[in-house]
């Protein structure tokens, strides 16, 4: 019977009654049943007066029922104040008002305190044992268990059969989770569980937020968070990020797990104690990244922005179980709301950065037809993103991607045939690259020189495909898109070779070793000078920072020019050399062209070129286009 109907039955009435006092005249004759069942009552009370009175002191820590390894007499005790309260229901049934009771309720009295000392004592004294990384480790050891309920009795099963396998830490954390269930369990049953509960709650709560403490959660608002310098944040959400996967895997986890073990007996003790420890803590905790979800958006911003997505998302299935009572149902909530609100954030942010690409406004050419800081960036941004494809195809998968856009119909038939998954984030992907292909169109129409405008666009189409085909872009965009898009690259190569070095190549005949008049050979070399002059005065600022695509543009014009040139020198040299003034007509030997071609494409302005007007020496002295050291 509960402890307060007890005591008002005990002390409830002061009025005296015929049972208030009992003497042995007013008692009728007992039967021989009635005196053997009183006597059984006076056994359980005599029993438990010993026990109980033995371990009424003040010396705690000198003597501690469970102390050491020995819990027999501890068990003991329990038993006997699990009988002592039977013997009080059994004394009610038959007299409320009887002697026997108030006695027995005066022993239950002083057990309830013996037990609190106790429950502290251990909760105190194994509190190193207790936090809840000690536990949540321990509960590793049954992580095949379905339920915590499960955990409960396997926990049960390791305590009583202890092997070598177990550490110390945890056979003391065991010992000590056992015998506060086991206090916890006898407290609660004779209706004094309100004691042991306000005990385990105030300790409880200073460990937990002790550790969050330790971990940088602290409580903030909205206007604290939008107030603060980015670099700031950035350092916060890192820290934050790693403390929720403590807080969650170890604190509340671990926490969720002893009070679950200790409070096994009454559903709502369990739920009223882990409520009340980890409810504050944990709003703290979630409150953070909803705030980060409604501050002022910016690119800079989506990756720590989905980290924060990342952390949660991962640690949802262990946050619905361990806060899965209905009094803390407001932190499932609040977790859940500041996942939608960082998912919409992205969602936010994605769409601004595609925005930006588009409304990009430099007007400076690139000096040389180099990379675009344009392309670098978006190409550096989309690439490292791919780290994020499976998070971003959970927060875009409910939202298509609708184009509006004002670029030119021949760029969506890219998109419609690019091998891509039918995801909706590989395909955002190729509209990302596809958006910044088509700004860089433009951007070429800032040269004047239509040569360097295909080579800028043979640069820029070049370092993009070099970072999808070396990132995880590769696997979104596909193998098709890259081949497509070398191809295009070629095709920017081509035709910059045909517009820049045209009119060098058609400075000689068509057969440069067909019989020509020594007038037409002048006139070939006379043009042939000027031409390549030209040609390499314009383009040795020009740059290609690939070396592949360097070296192939190279090898393209020489491959081209030079057997030609030869050709077309071998077969009329020795009739320019009995012309007076022939040796200015060769201002390049075949062999130093070459080396010419060697200088271009580095950015170094204009270097080593012999004017029209220098003088002309022999011809073996023009070994003019030795590489530049």
């Amino acid at each position: 019977m509960p402890r307060k109907g007890l005591r008002s039955m005990l002390f409830g009435s002061r009025s005296p009654s015929p049972m208030s006092s009992p003497s042995r005249s007013t008692i009728p004759p007992s039967s021989p049943h009635q005196t053997f069942c009183e006597t059984l009552l006076d056994e359980n009370i005599e029993t438990a007066q010993s026990l109980i009175e033995k371990w009424d002191s003040d010396d705690v820590t000198a003597s501690s029922l469970f102390h050491g390894d020995d819990r027999l007499e501890a068990g003991q005790y329990l038993n006997a104040v699990k009988d002592l309260q039977s013997t009080m229901h059994l004394i009610i049934s038959k007299s409320s008002a009887s002697v026997k009771l108030v006695r027995a309720q005066v022993l239950m009295e002083t057990a309830m305190k013996r037990l609190q000392k106790e429950f502290y004592q251990i909760m105190s004294s194994n509190r190193q044992y207790l936090d809840p990384e000690s536990v949540s480790t321990h509960s590793s050891r049954t992580s095949t268990v379905s339920s915590f309920s499960d955990f409960e009795d396997e926990l049960e099963n390791e305590f009583r059969v202890t092997t070598e396998s177990i550490s110390e830490m945890e056979r003391v954390s065991a010992a000590a989770m056992a015998d506060l269930k086991a206090i916890a369990d006898c407290m609660i049953s004779v209706g004094y569980g309100k004691e042991c509960v306000k005990i385990y709650k105030t300790i409880r709560k200073s460990i937990v937020d002790e550790g969050l403490y330790h971990l940088g959660v602290e409580k903030t608002c909205l206007s604290q968070i939008q107030k603060m310098d980015w670099g700031v944040l950035e350092y916060k959400i890192k820290n934050w990020v790693n403390a929720v996967k403590v807080a969650v895997k170890t604190l509340f986890y671990g926490e969720r797990i002893l009070c679950d073990h200790v409070f096994s007996a009454s559903e709502s003790i369990r739920e009223s104690c882990y409520s009340e420890i980890t409810g504050e803590g944990a709003t703290w905790l979630f409150s953070f990244p909803e705030f980060v979800a409604k501050c002022k958006k910016s690119p800079e911003k989506m990756f720590r922005t989905l980290d924060l997505y990342d952390a949660i998302s991962d640690l949802w299935p262990l946050i619905d179980s361990i806060f899965s009572f209905e009094s803390t149902s407001a932190v499932r909530s609040l977790a859940m709301n500041s996942l939608l609100k960082l998912g919409e954030a992205v969602r936010i942010i994605f769409a601004d950065f595609e925005s930006a690409i588009q409304k990009d406004t430099s007007k400076a050419a690139v000096r040389g037809g180099g990379v675009h800081p344009l392309t670098r960036y978006v190409m550096n941004y989309v690439a490292f993103l791919t780290d994020y494809s499976e998070i971003l195809a959970d927060i875009f998968a409910d939202w298509p991607l609708s184009i509006q856009s004002p670029l030119p119909e021949s760029y969506f038939g890219s998109l419609e045939s690019a091998d891509v998954s039918s995801s909706s984030i590989s395909v955002r992907f190729v509209w990302l690259v596809l958006v910044l292909l088509c700004k860089l169109d433009g951007k070429a129409e800032l040269y004047k020189d239509v040569a360097l405008s295909y080579l800028f666009l043979a640069n820029n189409l070049q370092y993009v495909v070099a970072k999808v085909r070396d990132s995880n872009l590769r696997f979104l965009l596909g193998d098709d898109w890259v081949a497509k898009h070398e191809e295009k690259v070629k095709n920017y190569a081509a035709n910059y070779e045909r517009v820049g070095w045209s009119k060098v190549y058609s400075s000689l005949p068509a057969d440069p070793t067909a019989d020509i008049s020594s007038e037409q050979t002048k006139e070939c070399f006379l043009r042939l000078n000027a031409s390549f002059e030209e040609a390499y005065r314009k383009q040795i600022s020009w740059v290609v920072p690939d070396a592949k695509l360097r070296d192939e543009l190279k090898y393209s014009v020489s491959r081209r020019l030079v057997p030609a040139y030869r050709a077309f020198y071998e077969k009329h040299r020795d009739g320019l050399g009995r012309k007076c003034g022939s040796e200015s007509l060769v201002r390049y030997l075949p062999e130093n062209m070459d080396n010419y071609l060697s200088d271009l494409f580095f950015g170094a302005g204009e270097v080593g070129v012999v004017s029209s007007a220098s003088s002309s020496p022999s011809p073996s002295s023009h070994y003019l286009g030795r590489r530049r050291g």
